[in-house]
């Protein structure tokens, strides 16, 4: 009776193990599993980030292509920027895409200056909060530098980048997207600059291409907190 029961269980247990085989190759090949693809359940999640902005012109262009396609983005912007143009702050917002600090005058954090830092995180804060009605929690620092006092003092969380294409100096569109398609990957956060009309292209181009390859573009909380 043991034995039996033994052999049993033996034959439960492959069962299992082939159906779980099967469903991870069903998946991997795209076909529906609990009726529901791996690129329907929304999987594969990439974050598009943008710095610098926001541009009266290019960055309204780069938001009706994004309202278009349906894809949510990021925006690390500069309080002198955001006081120029508040309906591209406003307009961001009622779309639904997160706003970030990036600094008033995108100064670069250095040992002798970290209290002027802070005080320029602080006034863009104000800034976006007044055209916004919502509270700051992301930054981008220029050039990655940071200090993780800033984390408690002002209750702000750092976000720095996994994909750089250098958008910034190059106007060759083919290159800066094919920069980011070969590197693509899930949870990667891409950075980009919102204030040249090669990186609105290329963009947009990069949407189109990562949608067909199953990703999900979402706002860089949805990366690094779900």
């Amino acid at each position: 009776m043991n034995w039996k029961k033994r052999m049993l269980s033996c034959i439960i247990l492959l069962a299992l193990l082939a159906a779980v085989c099967v469903i991870g190759w069903r998946e991997r090949e795209g076909f529906s599993v609990f009726g529901k693809t791996l690129e329907e359940a929304g999987e594969k999640k990439i974050a598009l980030t943008f710095d610098d902005g926001p541009h009266p012109y290019y960055t309204e262009q780069l938001l009706d292509g994004l309202k278009k396609r349906g894809v949510k983005a990021t925006f690390f912007v500069t309080g002198e920027h955001a006081e120029l143009h508040p309906e591209v702050i406003k307009r961001m917002s009622e779309e639904g895409h997160l706003i970030g600090n990036h600094t008033y005058s995108h100064i670069q954090l250095r040992s002798g200056n970290k209290d002027a830092f802070k005080e320029e995180l602080i006034k863009t804060n104000e800034i976006i909060t007044g055209i916004t009605g919502e509270e700051v929690i992301f930054v981008r620092p220029p050039y990655g530098s940071w200090d993780k006092s800033f984390e408690t003092e002002l209750n702000m969380f750092p976000v720095l980048w996994t994909i750089d294409p250098l958008d910034w100096c190059s106007t060759n569109v083919e290159r800066i997207e094919q920069k980011i398609i070969s590197k693509a990957g899930e949870n990667d956060i891409i950075l980009m600059h919102d204030y040249y009309p090669s990186t609105v292209t290329a963009a947009l181009e990069v949407v189109d291409e990562l949608q067909k390859e199953g990703y999900e573009f979402v706002t860089v909380d949805e990366i690094l907190f779900d």
